[in-house]
């Protein structure tokens, strides 16, 4: 369990690492469209990331499954994440901490700006379905982003234009893919974890 900053407990997996050089907080996706935890890009990445040396959490939301507290469309849904940071530097304080976040869970990941976090990875962020900015977007710490080739909600096309406005920030397309990305989740996984160890070696 999470304990957020206002008292709501959170549902959560924690996968430590011995002498891990990176810990990943994870961030599901909109959870009135049944996002949860077990969300099959957020499963593939729980799997991979522990297994290529990264401790990893990832957790429910407020309001989701069997965690408290009521969802409220990403603005207190940050006090969860920052309630998984706290968790993450807790068991490996030495760790680069990065959130990795898909589609809803990436926006809330942006929109963190906590000074323990390394850098970001957003997964389908649909960056044109928001009405605001993100805070992370002029923040001097790395951001990767990938949006799929047919997304339904932010397709590259959109997405490139705003996150070429952005500070240190890459954007890669995901081909043969739209939002839900079925038959990539493992192509996903890979990249984000060759992403993460090539971050860890240059340290």
């Amino acid at each position: 369990m999470l304990d957020a900053l206002d008292g709501v407990r959170l549902q959560a997996d924690l996968a430590r690492v011995d002498d891990a050089r990176i810990a990943v907080v994870l961030t599901h996706p909109h959870p009135q469209y049944g996002g949860d935890r077990f969300n099959t890009v957020v499963d593939a990445l729980f799997r991979a990331l522990p297994a290529a040396g990264c401790t990893t959490v990832r957790f429910d939301f407020r309001g989701v499954n069997e965690s408290g507290g009521e969802h409220d469309e990403g603005d207190a849904e940050r006090l969860d994440v920052v309630a998984a940071l706290e968790l993450v530097e807790s068991v490996d304080p030495d760790a680069a901490i990065w959130l990795v976040g898909y589609s809803f869970g990436s926006i809330v990941a942006l929109n963190v700006v906590d000074p323990r976090v390394a850098g970001w990875i957003a997964i389908a962020p649909p960056l044109a379905a928001i009405r605001s900015r993100c805070l992370a977007d002029t923040d001097h710490r790395p951001k990767l982003l990938f949006s799929p080739a047919h997304d339904q909600f932010s397709p590259p096309a959109v997405t490139a234009p705003i996150v070429a406005t952005w500070t240190n920030a890459e954007l890669r397309t995901i081909d043969m893919a739209d939002h839900f990305l079925g038959g990539r989740t493992g192509w996903v996984a890979a990249e984000v974890v060759a992403h993460l160890t090539a971050k860890s070696a240059s340290a």
